[in-house]
């Protein structure tokens, strides 16, 4: 254990830490990747009036967006407008699906009061009225593999027309009286009988279909998400791809003038196409999506997010962002936080308890682990070993051995453990959701409190002169912690962080990163406005 301490603190040296003490003094919190509208955007939907609406699953909201400006507003706020596709009916009725919560939620106009059509489906994830006669239709996707008619009354439960489909995603219902949409795991576009559950094939050879939706003239158009490309489907004719966009696709909607939008997770973006022309306009968009986790490079020039819809890098001069993954375009899964090491980057998700490690100098998966229970952290050793913690276990195990398959747990009786970092002086550092800090040390995995009564506290990093920054979500701050006397001293209030978790969620659910460079700038990432901000040193 005297080893692994030693190895550590080496490790932390080379992070970029400067050595021997020096007191700084923070300046104003300044942008370094400007706020963006959403926190991931996915279903799209144009009422009777031509508002164009969007969803956010992560973010909890519904939104109104102006498809000229960009600007979006809130139609539907947190935790009722959870929403991963949002349909309108013949009267002007509205339904969206709650992915996360499992319902399924529905009103007349804006002004007609919520109702609960459906419950107990996980995974609720495309929904859409028929035209004609006003039947409702969803599906579930990725946590359930299923096809329903929902009663619009609500005095009936949902019927199940159709299971194990192979991911029923976005999908409308024809003039026909058919139900067309993508299956996500097979790479067709089919059909389905809503009366009988029989299934047809339409198209074949997409990589990932994530969504179709018809024209005024009968077209179908399909995005793929892992390709970025844009399809029409003519009626009985081939699909033909008519615009090349940015992976990471996930919904599209069609005006009356046959106007495309699209929306793009990872870029938390919306997008018009022209289908004649296939030419492309920016309706809105950002640089980051979701930043979660932060990390930097050893000299300091690279800032990592882990962005859940993209693992990127900032430069931290310029602002400039750079993809590394993105969502459906490569084998990443919803990273909620990242650590860089001396040879690997860590990503860890909650959402789909995965933890996945990237050899550092070409971003190939090295090894990809499944079945944690909600990681929030990770840490390199020195000896090639990496920690993680667990949120479901409250507990950090050391992996070790081929594909990091071999597992010890090394500290029990964690109570939400957020951030797992490295100290100077050997030692561990972690910051636990109840509200501490605490110091773990290598040699024993004893634990100590550094500071407790925090409120939320979630990113935490060392600052050159040996403190401590830790971000209180709770509190919307970042608070420096001496180590050594407890001493504390708030170092920038009234951020834009803290964003409420949605039930289901674990409270940090998007953690606010902290990063700290070797000249005392400090970053943090804000979940309230999707930006990244750097403190500078004076």
């Amino acid at each position: 254990m005297h080893r692994i301490a030693a190895l550590l603190t080496v490790a932390a040296l080379v992070a970029g830490c400067a050595t021997g003490p020096r007191t700084t003094t923070p300046g104003k919190p300044e942008v370094l990747v400007a706020p963006s509208n959403f926190k991931g955007v996915h279903g799209l939907a144009i009422d009777r009036q031509g508002r164009l609406l969007a969803g956010s699953v992560t973010g909890s909201a519904l939104y109104e967006v102006d498809a000229r400006s960009g600007n979006a507003r809130i139609l539907v706020a947190p935790p009722d407008g959870q929403a991963d596709d949002i349909a309108f009916g013949p009267r002007g009725e509205m339904a969206w699906t709650g992915f996360l919560q499992g319902v399924l939620r529905y009103r007349e106009s804006d002004a007609a009061p919520i109702r609960v059509l459906a419950k107990d489906l996980p995974g609720i994830n495309s929904v859409a009225f028929d035209q004609k006669t006003g039947r409702l239709f969803a599906t579930q996707v990725f946590l359930g593999d299923a096809l329903w008619e929902i009663d619009v009354a609500g005095s009936r439960p949902p019927r199940l027309i159709r299971k194990d489909l192979g991911g029923l995603n976005g999908f409308e219902v024809g003039a026909d009286g058919w139900i067309y949409g993508p299956l996500w795991f097979k790479g067709q576009v089919v059909r389905v009988n809503p009366d009988s559950g029989e299934m047809q094939t339409v198209a074949t050879g997409f990589s990932t279909p994530a969504a179709v939706n018809f024209d005024s003239r009968g077209n179908l158009y399909v995005i793929d998400t892992k390709t970025g490309e844009l399809f029409r489907i003519p009626p009985g004719g081939k699909p033909a791809r008519i615009a090349q966009l940015k992976p990471s696709l996930d919904n599209l909607a069609i005006d009356r003038q046959d106007r495309i939008y699209v929306s793009n997770m990872a870029d938390n973006g919306i997008e018009e196409v022209d289908p004649a022309s296939g030419k492309v306009r920016v309706v809105t968009r950002g640089d980051v999506a979701v930043p979660g986790g932060l990390s930097l490079s050893a000299d300091g020039r690279t800032l990592f997010v882990a962005d859940v819809f993209a693992f990127r890098a900032i430069d931290t001069t310029s602002g400039k962002v750079t993809d590394i993954h993105r969502m459906q375009a490569s084998d990443m899964e919803y990273p909620f936080a990242v650590s860089t090491g001396e040879r690997f980057q860590l990503l860890t998700s909650w959402f789909t308890g995965t933890l996945q490690v990237l050899d550092r100098r070409s971003n190939k998966t090295v090894a990809m682990l499944h079945g944690l229970k909600a990681p929030s952290a990770a840490l390199e050793l020195a000896d090639g070993s990496v920690l993680v913690a667990e949120m479901g276990t409250g507990t950090i195990a050391q992996l070790r051995g081929d594909g990091f398959k071999e597992r010890s747990v090394v500290v029990r009786d964690l109570v939400g453990p957020v951030q797992l970092i490295a100290g100077r002086d050997g030692n561990l550092y972690l910051t636990e959701a109840a509200g501490r800090l605490s110091r773990i040390s290598p040699r024993d995995w004893s634990k100590t409190i550094v500071a407790d009564g925090l409120l939320l506290p979630e990113g935490v990093a060392e600052t050159p002169d040996r403190r401590f920054i830790v971000a209180e979500a709770g509190a919307a701050r970042l608070t420096e912690i001496d180590p050594a006397s407890g001493a504390r001293r708030v170092i920038a209030a009234d951020l834009p962080i803290g964003f409420e978790a949605a039930p289901g969620m674990p409270p940090s659910n998007i953690p606010t990163g902290v990063a700290v460079d070797a000249r005392g700038n400090i970053y943090f990432s804000a979940d309230r406005n999707n930006a990244v901000y750097r403190i500078p040193a004076r």
